[in-house]
């Protein structure tokens, strides 16, 4: 006569072992499920106040971007950062959420110089300024800035200012004019390093029809126009007296050009209003502060370039 099992009869070790796993990971699951709706509903939340400043009238720059504000965001954020999760993938969260609610505010399009596919310019704006942020791509600086003039363009992503550039190159001393709209440097990318394997590594400047909002540690970029004869040296004495602490100073001297045009990088946020500016002598005229950026997180960027010349 053969005998069955009662009901309620141990399982073996292994099935049991197996049915405890399953039943954590359905706990854990329905954790991260809890997390994903709390976090969404918070996002709901903050995009529900972007648009009610977006809608309040008190706005007063052209372009919703706040370059600085946003600095100071993720600088906050990863100060109090900790746990598992990369810290690069904190910013590219916030990176992404920031390009979305600034474009709840009004049109915003992104104008990218990239001369050459291979360079890594479009990569650096994606990476900035969102996947899904349209971009415009120029094959020219002056294309670029003649984008965000007419204002097709939100910003400009131009390459960083190279001592030895060709003079065609040197988009920076169109700045110098103080045209109108008045465009200024507001940026410097990428934002954030050490960079991962496969991140672009190229180094850029975004320039905006707004003037730079300070944050807690800036460098500022000054064009300045002076005689042919005056060195780097005396240049880099100049502005130590006058109270700035330059970084690397770009010369040119460019051919049947009756005077010279140098761009400084200084420490801290610089306005036209800074008299410290009077004080930089020999100089042809009052130097023109073409903008400031915040200063990328994970560096020492203390320059616009590493190169310079006699």
């Amino acid at each position: 006569m053969s005998s069955t099992a009662p009901p309620d009869a141990a399982l073996p070790a292994s099935v049991a072992l197996e049915a405890d796993a399953a039943t954590h990971l359905t706990a854990l699951r329905a954790e991260l499920d809890r997390i994903d709706d709390a976090l969404h509903g918070l996002l709901m939340e903050r995009a529900h106040i972007v648009a009610s400043l977006a809608s309040s009238g008190t706005k007063i720059r052209t372009v919703a971007l706040r370059p600085g504000r946003e600095a100071n965001i993720i600088r906050r954020l990863l100060a109090n950062h900790s746990g598992p999760l990369p810290p690069h993938a904190l910013v590219r969260l916030w990176r992404e959420l920031l390009a979305a609610t600034t474009a709840m505010q009004g049109p915003y399009t992104v104008a990218v110089c990239e001369t050459d596919p291979a360079d890594g310019y479009t990569q650096a704006a994606r990476e900035h300024f969102g996947a899904l942020t349209p971009l415009r791509i120029l094959r020219s600086p002056a294309q670029a800035l003649a984008e965000v003039g007419a204002g097709r363009s939100s910003v400009a992503v131009l390459p960083l200012p190279r001592e030895a550039e060709a003079e065609r190159g040197a988009w920076w001393t169109a700045l110098l004019q103080k045209e109108a709209p008045r465009i200024h440097v507001v940026a410097r990318l990428p934002f954030w390093s050490p960079r991962p394997e496969g991140a672009t590594a190229v180094q850029a400047l975004v320039v905006a029809a707004i003037a730079p909002d300070p944050t807690d540690n800036d460098r500022s970029l000054l064009g300045l126009e002076l005689a042919l004869d005056v060195s780097r040296a005396r240049l880099t004495t100049a502005l130590t007296a006058a109270g700035f602490v330059p970084g690397t100073v770009i010369l040119r001297r460019d051919p049947g050009a009756p005077v010279a045009h140098a761009l400084a990088d200084v420490a801290g946020h610089v306005t036209e209003a800074d008299p410290r500016l009077d004080d930089i002598q020999p100089l042809l005229r009052r130097p023109v502060v073409l903008g400031a950026y915040a200063v990328p997180i994970g560096t020492n960027a203390t320059s616009t370039s590493g190169g310079t010349s006699p």
